[in-house]
């Protein structure tokens, strides 16, 4: 049974680029379906696209993380392929990609980004990638690499289970969480990386994005991993009641006397704080394992399209 592949392709002003990306990928993938989702441009990425016999699409929120969102209710297919449509990424591996997917049972394959330019990645972003990936990597697990590639396939039963939170390029690290919280099998494969053609200009900010993808890290341990982030919050208040008790309890050792009432109140209150950050992190870890396990039981209901083939032969 042959997959029904999707190409989807979140775009803004890309005018300069996107026919050529939709050529591209129907020359490697003739059979897939491409679909430009344009994110209220206001150059001609619509009527380009449509004019290279793309589907088009039109989601009015701005910002990645909503036309991402648009996609994955919209469409329905076995493979989805997302990829960026500033011609950065390498088409000629779509095809090695989707069979590696196909093969594997990999819900998620992600691209790591080789670079064939000396100026492929804008300054500071590499540094910024490297960064995020190792924190993501640290806190839910090393199974991932280049967390912020553009150029991803996904499996039905990935896309039909994440619940798209995000408004903005911080989707990625969404994205990412979601296959690792769910313990979901993550491929990899190298691809060249290029610059943008000459004239096209890149949407995102060094610093506001990476601030904001910093953010939903931030967000997504709370959420996800909440008994660790509320007991690194209730250590460092348990840190500093207790440097500010110790010299109360060394006069009271020598004199008998708590001279400083106020301090020592002060100190008392931090101390039951933490111990409230302590208990809250206690209950919010069991609601964020029984939250996992509806989404586990949504992700299993989707058979893997490996084992789908099997049953018809």
């Amino acid at each position: 049974m042959k997959p029904k592949i999707a190409i989807i392709i979140p775009c803004y002003n890309e005018e300069v680029a996107i026919k050529k990306v939709i050529f591209d990928f129907k020359f490697a993938l003739p059979d897939a379906t491409i679909y430009v989702y344009d994110n209220n441009s206001t150059d001609r990425t619509s009527e380009l696209a449509l004019s290279a016999g793309a589907v088009v699409k039109k989601e009015s929120q701005q910002g990645k993380g909503f036309v991402v969102s648009r996609m994955f209710r919209d469409i329905d297919a076995d493979f989805y392929i997302m990829v960026d449509g500033d011609d950065t990424y390498d088409s000629s591996i779509a095809s090695a990609m989707l069979e590696y997917s196909k093969h594997g049972g990999y819900d998620l394959v992600n691209c790591i980004r080789a670079e064939v330019e000396g100026k492929a990645y804008r300054g500071g972003h590499q540094w910024g990638n490297f960064l995020l990936t190792g924190v993501v990597r640290k806190i839910f697990g090393n199974r991932v690499q280049d967390m912020l590639s553009g150029y991803k396939i996904f499996s039905r039963r990935f896309v039909k289970t994440f619940p798209a939170l995000s408004k903005g390029f911080d989707i990625e690290t969404e994205l990412t969480v979601h296959a690792l919280e769910l313990s979901m099998p993550v491929g990899h494969v190298k691809g060249k990386y290029q610059g943008r053609p000459a004239g096209s200009e890149s949407k995102l900010s060094t610093y506001r994005d990476g601030w904001k993808i910093l953010m939903m890290i931030f967000k997504l341990v709370r959420h996800e991993r909440p008994f660790f982030f509320f007991n690194v919050i209730a250590s460092l208040l348990a840190i500093i009641s207790v440097t500010i008790a110790i010299p109360i309890g060394l006069t009271y050792l020598d004199s008998g006397l708590v001279p400083r009432m106020p301090t020592a109140l002060l100190s008392t209150g931090i101390v039951l704080l933490a111990a409230l950050s302590f208990f809250s992190g206690l209950i919010l870890d069991t609601v964020s394992r029984g939250r996992r396990e509806v989404r586990l039981l949504a992700y299993l209901q989707y058979k893997p399209f490996l084992l789908e083939c099997d049953e018809h032969g």
